[in-house]
């Protein structure tokens, strides 16, 4: 074993070396994934290899070709794990789980998909719907995309409903056939009512192909039909429907003409380029389909150490990983290590070949160069709209500190709301800005617990004293090493507290904080007559805020955004105490069982409305009996 050491990094003699070294011996020649863990036991890369022992040998063993990134992650690795798979594919496989789950700090990450758009078929339903979903699941369904943005989504399925007359509510078909009138889409033509019978369910189900063609980028089947219709309408003098397929064929002309054709080869692959400046990339791709672009996409990946090439690999591995639709041909600007297992992993997702490969001539060379200059816009875009953010949030977070005479930046800002009708299932809220920009994974919701009654005064105090309490709480459990820091969701306190309410709500949190010892700036956000931002005060002056200035735009954000965030957690919480007690009191309802029947019925008043043999279907029959004779208790009294 070749003496183990990291160059530029004074740790030869540590005992966290010798541990590693140790561990080293006792690693195997075999294929697996191997975690890389920090002091805190948090995982902070995650890799795959073919061979265990020689790849992670490498990380502690001195070489020229060692990037940045690999040096200052082999330097803070104090542990490391494995798990051995039977092949690399596999391993690549559970890698890309595993960097999902962790999200390693010196991987490359992609976001998660839930935020780009994806079209939806529901073929698993006996009446499938179309809808536009961020979430891929193993579901039956079927899905394109990812799309350029939202609307375009929609603007796409808004046209598809209009061609195909398909359904759009969320009805449970077929066991809501018959129980309401068709809606209102059904008498504008643009919709087939399979809720009260007006298509049999094989036809409604054969139109999910033809739409399944258009979403594939082939219109020329259904537009071939739809002109034979047309013409034959036309020849038995039935104009008014004649115009309806004439419709149809002018709006699937219209998606087809927003694509550009710029191929003539009309196989689909998707093209990847990658174009890299500083510690900043962009990854483009080009979904091409019959010749022609039907869409793309850019990702942009923040102070990064890795090449391109790393760049790239991480990113087709995570990308395709939960894809739903994976080309024959993948396009490349740059090669990448090991394209065999990758197409191997990819042959895996999608159950056929797939094919990697790097254009170096004609017209694919050219279209690659092509994605290559939209990638390099695309970070620049980026670039320009980060640097503008940054002076605004800048300029805002200064004219704040200067406004109340803080001592530095507020960069963290929490801001806090109570919300209750008549002091009832109170709740207190806190929406979190870090760098004058909403953190919304940060915010918290406080259920008030020893406040009876409408008193905003008190029930401020104790939210802010349950926040606080928590992070002396967590910072005690990091120090005892019962708490890792990541895990923590209270240990960072804010620069400044902005209460929704006036002078009466800060003097009753500035005591609050006398007792506690706290020195934090608290401020009040006060309304005027109109329930509109009006200005910012403590606990004796109102600061005049210019009406037409950036802070105070940002300051009327902040109020809407924790008012809207108390209204809404309030409702959640009424709805939740509304339920309960209407079924918590019946025998044999626990929770599972409450769930299982709103799930079903969807709603108390369907639940009340259903007969003993409905309710069997959901819980056994005694329990059934009890539902229909608590519900149906005055009924039988006035038989």
């Amino acid at each position: 074993m070749p003496e183990v050491i990291l160059k530029h990094n004074d740790i030869k003699n540590s005992e966290r070396l010798k541990r590693i070294k140790e561990k080293l011996k006792d690693l195997p020649f075999t294929p697996g994934v191997y975690l890389m863990k920090d002091k805190d036991g948090k995982i902070i890369y995650v890799g795959k290899s073919r061979t265990l022992k020689s790849r992670v040998s490498q990380y502690f063993q001195y070489s020229a070709s060692h990037t940045e990134k690999t040096i200052s992650m082999a330097a803070n690795v104090e542990d490391f794990d494995y798990i051995l798979t039977d092949t690399e594919t596999e391993a690549l496989v559970l890698e890309c789980n595993l960097i999902k789950k962790y999200r390693p700090k010196y991987n490359i990450l992609l976001k998660d998909d839930k935020q780009y758009p994806y079209i939806k078929l529901t073929l698993a339903e006996e009446y499938p719907r179309i809808m536009m979903t961020r979430r891929i699941v193993k579901d039956g369904s079927k899905y394109f995309g990812p799309y350029m943005s939202a609307f375009s989504v929609k603007d796409t399925l808004d046209t598809i409903r209009s061609i195909f007359g398909v359904r759009s509510c969320s009805k449970k078909l077929p066991r809501d056939i018959g129980k309401s009138r068709p809606c209102l889409y059904y008498h504008m033509k643009k919709c087939m009512a399979p809720c009260d019978n007006k298509v049999s369910q094989e036809e409604y189900r054969e139109v999910f192909d033809k739409i399944s063609d258009v979403l594939d980028g082939n219109y020329k089947p259904i537009t071939e039909i739809l002109t034979e219709k047309m013409k034959s309408a036309s020849e038995m003098l039935e104009f008014e429907r004649a115009a309806r397929y004439r419709d149809k064929i002018n709006s699937i002309k219209m998606l087809g003409e927003k694509q550009k054709i710029i191929s003539t080869d009309e196989s689909n692959r998707d093209m990847i380029g990658i174009f890299k400046e500083s510690d900043d990339a962009c990854v483009q791709v080009f979904y091409i389909r019959s010749g022609k672009v039907l869409g793309s996409e850019y990702f942009v990946f923040e102070n990064v150490k890795d090449t391109e090439q790393e760049i790239l690999e991480g990113f087709i591995k995570q990308f395709y990983f939960s894809s739903s639709k994976i080309p024959k041909e993948i396009l490349i600007s740059s090669e990448i290590e090991d394209i065999a297992s990758i197409q191997e992993f990819l042959r895996n997702i999608s159950g056929y070949k797939t094919e990697l490969k790097i254009p170096k001539r004609g017209e694919k060379a050219k279209m690659m160069q092509m994605v290559l200059k939209n990638a390099k816009q695309s970070l620049i875009k980026h670039k320009f709209k980060r640097n503008r953010d940054e002076i605004k949030q800048n300029r805002i977070l200064s004219e704040l500190m200067t406004l109340l005479s803080l001592e530095n930046p507020p960069h963290r800002i929490e801001s806090y709301d109570i919300s209750n009708i008549s002091g009832a299932l109170s709740i207190g809220a806190c929406v979190v800005y870090k760098n004058a920009a909403p953190d919304k994974q940060s915010y918290r919701k406080f259920n008030i617990k020893t406040v009876e009654g409408a008193n905003d005064y008190e029930s401020m105090k104790e939210v802010l004293c349950r926040r606080i309490d928590k992070a002396y709480e967590e910072r005690k459990k990091i120090e005892s090493g019962v708490l890792s820091p990541d895990k923590a969701k209270f240990t960072e306190l804010p620069d400044l507290i902005l209460l929704d309410g006036g002078k009466g709500h800060v003097s009753a949190v500035k005591q609050l904080f006398e007792t506690l010892g706290e020195t934090i700036p608290v401020y009040g956000l006060v309304k005027d007559d109109k329930h509109r931002t009006r200005g910012i005060t403590d606990e004796k002056t109102e600061f005049y805020v210019d009406k037409d200035s950036e802070l105070f735009k940002f300051l009327t954000c902040m109020q809407d955004e924790v008012h809207r965030f108390a209204i809404s957690a309030y409702r959640k919480r009424h709805e939740k105490a509304n339920v309960k007690s209407e079924l918590d009191n019946i025998e044999g309802v626990g929770d599972k069982t409450r769930i299982k029947l709103l799930t079903h019925f969807l709603s108390i008043e369907n639940i009340k409305s259903a007969d003993i043999s409905e309710l069997e279907r959901v819980v056994n029959r005694n329990v059934a009996r009890n539902i229909y004779n608590y519900f149906n208790n005055d009924k039988n009294d006035l038989e």
